[in-house]
């Protein structure tokens, strides 16, 4: 982690980019077209390895509609919930729609679970996409507004039983890795938003294993 230029935000262009993790080629092409029809730049991916280089590039999308279950276990909802734990741990301020045609409660409890922002069951209406794709727009810009006003809006799931302590060390986290891709990982400005010395951020960055993007 250096004090390089920051890298540009995704969330405050005209323009924001949805990534489409779908496995069935055929409806992706059909999102993507609608998505892009609809004034989205759209990415298209048909499993968690190529969702991944989207996720892990140095300007990850700012939404992700997420099919849950994707080869190659796709009767299990494993790599759809893999790839929304590592959207939110690249960009904290990702909305993740997602959506499933498997048992729709155990479905909704895990994404919940895992801070996804909208469940839709397959078969779903586009207009019932394109009306969650809209919302979480809004969303987006309207949190990069907040953090233009010096605030953050943290999303948490944590065990009652493991007691405050669990909670405000992934607040501590969750906050930590905001700033830093709000700055383009950015360690100077990410220590002035936060009131912290460099030294301190640093600390954070080692705690959590919290890496510049390459």
């Amino acid at each position: 982690m250096t004090d390089d230029a920051p890298l540009p935000d995704p969330c405050t262009s005209s323009v924001l980019t949805v990534l489409v993790v779908e496995d069935d080629e055929a409806l992706c092409a059909y999102l993507a077209s609608t998505l892009e029809d609809a004034g989205f730049y759209v990415q298209c991916a048909h499993d968690r390895v190529q969702a991944s280089r989207f996720l892990l590039s140095d300007q990850p999308p700012a939404l992700l509609l997420l099919d849950l279950g994707l080869p190659p276990h796709a009767s299990s909802m494993s790599e759809g919930l893999a790839l929304l734990e590592l959207a939110l741990q690249r960009r904290p301020g990702c909305k993740v729609i997602v959506l499933t045609g498997q048992d729709e409660q155990a479905a909704a409890l895990q994404a919940v679970r895992f801070g996804a922002f909208d469940f839709l069951v397959k078969p779903a209406a586009m207009a019932t996409i394109l009306s969650a794709v809209n919302r979480a727009q809004m969303f987006v810009r309207q949190e990069s507004h907040l953090s233009q006003l010096g605030e953050a809006r943290l999303n948490l799931t944590t065990r009652v039983g493991e007691g405050p302590k669990e909670a405000a060390s992934q607040a501590e986290e969750q906050l930590v890795r905001r700033v830093l891709a709000g700055t383009g990982y950015n360690v100077a400005e990410a220590a002035r938003q936060l009131g912290l010395a460099r030294e301190h951020v640093y600390y954070y960055l080692n705690k959590y294993g919290i890496q510049r993007p390459d």
